[in-house]
């Protein structure tokens, strides 16, 4: 259900303090994982693995139930939690994932959103010329692991400005992760740490909101802020950018690669945050 399927309903609504999904009791704050069912929209695709959190738990006045989520790294999360449109989403019970609430630590729960992060972990690419699509899924898988606190890992997408504005919260770090052309085989992943000086030194180049060139985004963040600290690229020599048509999914050597990125991305972030040299 849509933003404005809901509009036309939700006079009529009411509010449920709970929902059980597989024997589990969620609550309106709680984090989900989202599963959108198969054959869904463009929006599906994009939303399907994301953290998210409930923001209201909705029966229509037919009984049917929905679950109303902002996602977790969405830069405008705020204005969803105002109830605002294009911030929020509707899912039903069976397209919700719960996650661990860890309610026995509250402790450690308040100790981890004290800690400001150390590192940005930023996947960028168009999910829809191919291989450019690598750096998303990177960081989808990542986003199942384990990591410390210090990190924050978001799938920016083709969102040029958002990673602008979040390269002003003055990280230590940066790896951006991306497709990488440089005349590699297919499917290569390398490590490489670009000159700020020289990013910083390049001509004034627009960014526009919906489209992604990393390099002008740094140069944009450089103007922004004056300076930038360091920045780092996992990237993977692509087989394919899907050509004028565009196309929907990883080539083989790619696809077979992701994981090489993910290993490499998490030792990165050891070794950063444990001062060691990369």
């Amino acid at each position: 259900m849509n933003e404005w399927e809901w509009n036309l309903l939700e006079d009529k609504t009411g509010n449920l303090d709970h929902v059980e999904i597989d024997g589990i009791a969620v609550k309106t704050g709680d984090r989900v994982r989202l599963r959108p069912k198969e054959g869904g929209d463009i929006l599906d695709i994009a939303l399907r693995g994301q953290v998210a959190i409930i923001e209201s738990i909705e029966e229509d006045y037919e009984g049917a139930r929905y679950i109303c989520v902002v996602v977790e790294d969405d830069p405008g999360r705020d204005l969803g939690m105002m109830r605002q449109p294009g911030h929020r989403f509707f899912f039903t019970p069976a397209e919700i994932e719960p996650l661990p609430q860890n309610p026995n630590a509250p402790e450690e729960d308040a100790k981890a959103k004290a800690v400001k992060p150390r590192i940005l972990v930023a996947g960028v690419g168009n999910i829809f010329l191919g291989d450019d699509a690598f750096g998303v899924e990177v960081v989808r898988r990542l986003m199942s692991r384990s990591l410390p606190v210090e990190v924050r890992v978001v799938d920016f997408g083709i969102r040029g400005l958002d990673l602008a504005y979040a390269l002003q919260d003055n990280y230590e770090s940066t790896i951006l992760i991306d497709a990488f052309p440089h005349g590699q085989t297919p499917g290569t992943v390398s490590v490489v740490e670009p000159d700020t000086n020289e990013i910083t030194a390049a001509p004034d180049c627009l960014v526009e909101a919906h489209s992604m060139h990393p390099l002008n985004v740094l140069r944009m963040a450089a103007a922004m802020n004056g300076s930038l600290n360091r920045v780092l690229l996992v990237g993977c020599e692509p087989e394919s950018l899907g050509g004028d048509e565009g196309f929907m999914g990883l080539s083989k050597q790619v696809e077979a690669a992701v994981e090489e990125a993910v290993n490499a991305t998490e030792a990165l972030i050891t070794r950063l945050l444990g001062g060691e040299a990369v």
